[in-house]
Order: C-alpha cells, then sequence, then structure tokens
C-alpha cells in the first residue's frame, strides 16, 4: 500500500477536500451557467473519491497498525490510572517509529 507519508497526506487532502469541493462547485455553476453533464461529471467524481477513500483507509490501516492498548481504570474514589499495555517488546514496538497508534480500553472499579 502507500509508503510515502507526503504521498498519502496530498492523497488525503484531495479525498476529503479537493474531490467533494470540485463536485459541489462543478454542480453549482452547472445549474447557473448551463454547464453539460452535471450528474454524470458529479457522479464519476464521487465514485473516484470514494475509491480513492477506500484505498486511504485499507493503507492506513496498514501503514498504522495497533501496537497495544492504553487502559484507562476509574476506582472507586473517582482517581483515575492509566497503563499502557504493548503487544510485544515496548523497546523494539515503539523505538524508531514516528507515531504509534494505540487503542483505548476504559474500565471502572
Amino acid at each position: 500500500m502507500i509508503q510515502n507519508t507526503k504521498l498519502y497526506d496530498s492523497l488525503k487532502f484531495l479525498a476529503q477536500v479537493g474531490l467533494p469541493a470540485a463536485g459541489a462547485a462543478y454542480f453549482a455553476l452547472a445549474g447557473i451557467w448551463g454547464l453539460p453533464a452535471a450528474e454524470q461529471v458529479v457522479g464519476t467524481i464521487v465514485v473516484v473519491d470514494t475509491f480513492l477513500g477506500t484505498v486511504l483507509q485499507i493503507s492506513s490501516a496498514k501503514y498504522n497498525p495497533e501496537v497495544g492498548e492504553i487502559e484507562v481504570n476509574t476506582g472507586p474514589t473517582g482517581k483515575k490510572t492509566v497503563s499502557l499495555e504493548v503487544d510485544g517488546d515496548p523497546i523494539e514496538e515503539l523505538e524508531g517509529k514516528e507515531k504509534v497508534q494505540f487503542k483505548v480500553k476504559k474500565t471502572s472499579k
């Protein structure tokens, strides 16, 4: 999947901002100026945007896998404690990475 952070960020911006804005602009201008095939153009943009969003979501999940859980516990007095559970060796899992993702697990005691 996508390994280059700049490419990923650019494609993500295109999928979240660029294509929806282009589709909305064309649809509005087509109504005002009588531009041709508004439904077909906007429909095509939506299909491309949906495909791009799906590919980026899959790529994101593979590029930033969860490495463990952060457990938030609330004791009987309301005091909160946090514990970090890493799937493997913490040094190997965290060292040298620019960012990691953790699943938040909330429990009450």
